[in-house]
């Protein structure tokens, strides 16, 4: 079993309704798509698996919503405090492969690990198309962010507050693409893997799975593929989208 490591507070700030962007110390190199599991020192709460939204030199940008027990200490976080962490973890996003036209397809907290994506892609090839489809419910957040590295942002709201009202598969046209990048609802991502798999469009999802243990240990985290039960956290997040059997 790996140990945790602290880290220290930078910021964590409220940045949409529920929604926390936590920044802390920390200087490993990651690849988009990873994830780390953090937890509070003294909670009797499981660590919660979260993926990285952004990696700088000595920082790492984590985003979380707050929805249970664990992620509401996780808002009480300030300047100063320490959270402890493993990772990076999981496979990632392999962008060293020749992807050609990609589209990054994401539905609300599932947006986040598209930034570091997005950065990584446009730092591989500057004149690379890459666009971006969001989908929220009610309020979006990091695309602004994300816009500076792709050529075009698609925002869908379940209201109509921002962009199309309805869902983001409702714009994707998986036929402009050679590969999507999907993270988000499982439900959403199912709809994009049988989108891509009629267009016959390259799909790769990454999965969030309730985890205890991050390094492939407990087996809480499995998800079903063609090949049996996999581990989310060992054998992905991100896995081939028409492997998995949603």
């Amino acid at each position: 079993m790996m140990n945790y490591n602290k880290a220290r507070v930078i910021l964590n700030q409220e940045i949409s309704d529920g929604i926390f962007k936590l920044v802390v110390e920390d200087k490993n190199e990651i690849k988009a798509g990873q994830f780390y599991m953090l937890k509070i020192n003294g909670s009797t709460l499981l660590p919660r698996p979260i993926s990285i939204c952004e990696k700088g030199i000595e920082t790492i940008t984590f985003l979380y919503a707050v929805v249970g027990n664990g992620t509401r200490e996780y808002a009480k976080l300030v300047e100063g405090d320490y959270i402890n962490l493993i990772g990076p973890l999981g496979n990632g996003f392999n962008i060293e492969e020749d992807l050609g036209k990609v589209a990054l397809v994401c539905g609300g907290i599932g947006t986040a690990p598209m930034l570091e994506l997005a950065k990584k892609l446009r730092e591989k090839d500057k004149n690379s198309k890459i666009d971006l489809y969001a989908g929220f419910r009610d309020n979006i957040y990091l695309i602004d962010e994300i816009k500076e590295y792709v050529n075009k942002a698609y925002v869908s709201t379940n209201t109509g507050k921002h962009g199309h009202k309805g869902f983001v598969t409702d714009l994707l046209k998986a036929e402009e693409y050679d590969t999507i990048l999907c993270c988000g609802p499982e439900v959403m991502m199912k709809k994009v893997a049988e989108i891509c798999k009629e267009k016959n469009v390259k799909v790769y999802v990454s999965m969030e799975k309730h985890m205890a243990c991050g390094v492939g240990a407990c087996l809480v985290c499995t998800c079903k593929t063609k090949d049996g039960n996999k581990r989310t956290c060992k054998d992905g997040p991100v896995f081939d989208g028409d492997y998995v059997e949603f």
